[in-house]
């Protein structure tokens, strides 16, 4: 094309050679390649910050009997959590039906662990507990008592968080080690899990077990699975576990973290306080399992602050949870201070809780006679009793906060040694008493907890029916009905889980073996 200027005159213009670059459309390409780069660092950022690297899955471990080995596989982990249940109507119910929960286990800090046990429900009406004699109206006939305490060494990462009193159990290989190694058989272990199997075959469709009392009994039968370290991640044992701990919920829901069928018997003091130690240890193990259970630590809290908040003014507890005259007595201080014990794992904050238990003791030592043994609502023995039956409540109440060198223990375990007697099938087979004492007396250790371990091992095994429960004994005054079954079976299994369950307090072992 050729170019004039004004004039006409013909502009020569120089040709510019085209470059390589130039004829490759140098230009876009380097446009596009900016462009693009630009694409994937924001794409790098977004997968960086909004997709990012699932949590790693935790393999729990099922602690021993059923089905799964030693260490159930990460995919069963995450079918018990696919299999969780939320709240459709209501975002603060459990539906007990597959739910599923999440466990993180705090450290304790003290040498016990959490308590199992079951209380008065059988006596005199709740006055003197499950398993004595008693002059109280509760759920029951008899006066008696019941505690537990958690013991336990490590049993892999997953538990590094749950107090080492907690742990051994939760391991088979230490669980049997432990076993062995505090006088217990391979029978003993036979003998729980043929128990638990009874329960979860037993267990109604609502998660609860029992024909009355039902917190309470399903309290004992989950603090049995505890004992044992069976949780909702378990694989034999996990949806009957997740149903019980459902079912408490629930009831506490319905009364702002109350526990208990009818508030207007005297017994339910013992009741809620089972359920809530129960709940306790639920929190516990679901904290570090990463199980969530809806409401869950909301009930746990309210429950225990409840038991804090209505102490008696004598420093103890009483019927209906009375704060002046009403009836406080032994049996059922017993079973407020293990559930506040358990609730104290959870990592919750109670208010008051310290100043508490401090009261409580002194309530409880009060009561010590000069024999060592330990009486009802004063220094005597429950109702037309001469044994003190209440001497295993006083030392494992002690021992689980601490003070397990104090000379009331040492009392109370040479007073037990000297007196205590056992034969399933007559008057000194009282169940509540022996479920304290083997408890108390192991955290004693040495020659003391040999000697009582040859009285009331052998007793428990040989008494097991055929169907894995426990039939009535010569000395328990229990609930009649299905109750009654539930909370004989769940009594003795907590006793036999004794060897694995609880370890030897700082004022155990040696240091007590002249006892």
């Amino acid at each position: 094309m050729e170019l004039y200027d004004s004039e006409g005159n013909l502009i020569q213009v120089k040709e510019r050679k085209m470059g390589f670059w130039a004829k490759i459309g140098g230009g876009s390409l380097m446009f596009a390649a900016l462009f693009h780069v630009v694409l994937l660092v924001v794409g790098g950022f977004w997968i960086f910050q909004v997709i990012r690297e699932p949590e790693k899955k935790v393999d729990f471990m099922p602690p021993g009997g059923g089905g799964g080995g030693e260490r159930g596989a990460e995919h069963q982990v995450q079918q018990k959590k696919r299999a969780q249940i939320t709240p459709t109507t209501n975002a603060k119910r459990v539906f007990a039906e597959g739910a599923q929960a999440s466990y993180s286990i705090p450290e304790q800090g003290d040498s016990f662990g959490e308590m199992s046990t079951l209380s008065s429900l059988s006596g005199g009406g709740m006055s003197g507990g499950l398993g004595g004699s008693g002059s109280g109206a509760g759920f029951g006939k008899g006066a008696g008592a019941g505690g537990g305490l958690g013991m336990g060494a490590g049993a892999g990462k997953l538990f590094g968080l749950i107090p080492e009193t907690m742990r051994k159990r939760c391991s088979k290989e230490d669980r049997m080690a432990r076993l062995a190694e505090n006088g217990g058989t391979p029978a003993c272990e036979d003998a729980v899990l043929k128990s638990l199997r009874w329960f979860k075959s037993t267990q109604a469709a609502d998660g609860s077990w029992g024909d009355s009392n039902k917190a309470a009994m399903t309290g004992l039968a989950l603090l049995a699975y505890f004992g044992h370290c069976e949780t909702p991640a378990s694989e034999e044992f996990g949806d009957s576990c997740m149903k019980g701990i459902g079912y408490l919920v629930n009831r506490a829901l319905k009364a702002d973290g109350k526990m208990s069928a009818d508030f207007t018997v005297n017994g339910w003091v013992y009741e809620h306080a089972i359920a809530t130690y129960a709940l306790g240890e639920a929190t516990t193990f679901c904290k570090e399992l990463k199980i969530e259970i809806p409401s869950l630590v909301e009930m746990t809290e309210k429950a225990g602050q409840f038991i804090i908040d209505n102490q008696h003014k004598s420093g103890g507890w009483a019927y209906l949870y009375a704060l002046e005259k009403g009836h406080p007595d032994v049996s059922i201080v017993g079973w407020q201070i293990q559930a506040l014990k358990a609730c104290s794992h959870t990592g919750i904050k109670y208010k008051g809780l310290n100043a508490c238990i401090s009261k409580a003791l002194e309530y409880v030592n009060a009561r010590q006679d000069d024999n060592g043994g330990y009486g009802y609502t004063s220094k005597k023995p429950s109702r037309e009793k001469t044994y003190y039956t209440l001497t295993g409540v006083g030392m494992l109440c002690n021992q689980m906060w601490g003070k397990g060198a104090q000379t009331e223990v040492s009392k109370a375990a040479k007073y037990i040694l000297e007196n205590t007697k056992f034969d399933y099938n007559d008057k000194s087979g009282d169940l509540y008493v022996h479920y304290y004492e083997s408890q108390a007396m192991i955290q004693l250790g040495g020659d003391g907890w040999k000697k009582y371990n040859e009285i009331f091992r052998d007793q428990v095994l040989n008494n097991q029916t055929e169907d894995g429960s426990w039939k009535a004994s010569g000395g328990t005054n229990s609930l009649g009905g299905s109750s009654g079954k539930v909370y004989r079976t769940a009594l003795c299994t907590l006793m036999l889980e004794v060897y694995y369950r609880f370890l030897n307090s700082d004022s155990g072992g040696k240091r007590r073996s002249g006892i």
